[in-house]
C-alpha cells in the first residue's frame, strides 16, 4: 500500500490554543504517524505519514484547526515517505 508524507507549517494563532494536542488526536485518529511542535517564531510545525486518503483528512482539520485557532496560512511540502512504524507525538 503506498504511503504520503507531509511536512506541514501552520501560522496564525496556533500557540497557546490547544493547536498541538488537536493535531495530535486527529494524527491519532487517523492511524498517522508524525509528530507535531511550537516552533520559535510562533507558527506550529508537523509531519503526518500514513495512508494517502487519512493525509488528505489530517491537512483538512489542520487548515480549520481547534475553536480558539484562528489559522492564517498552511504551507504543505510533500516528502519521500520513509514507511517507519510508530505512533503520532508531541514534540
Amino acid at each position: 500500500m503506498p504511503l504520503r508524507r507531509v511536512q506541514v507549517l501552520v501560522r496564525g494563532r496556533v500557540q497557546g490554543v490547544g493547536f498541538r494536542y488537536f493535531t495530535l488526536s486527529v494524527g491519532r485518529n487517523l492511524g498517522l504517524t508524525g509528530f507535531v511542535r511550537n516552533e520559535p517564531d510562533g507558527s506550529v510545525a508537523a509531519e503526518a505519514e500514513g495512508d494517502p486518503a487519512a493525509v488528505d483528512q489530517f491537512l483538512l482539520h489542520i487548515r480549520q484547526g481547534p475553536a480558539h485557532a484562528r489559522v492564517d496560512a498552511v504551507q504543505v511540502e510533500d516528502l519521500p515517505a520513509t514507511g517507519a512504524a510508530g505512533t503520532f507525538d508531541v514534540r
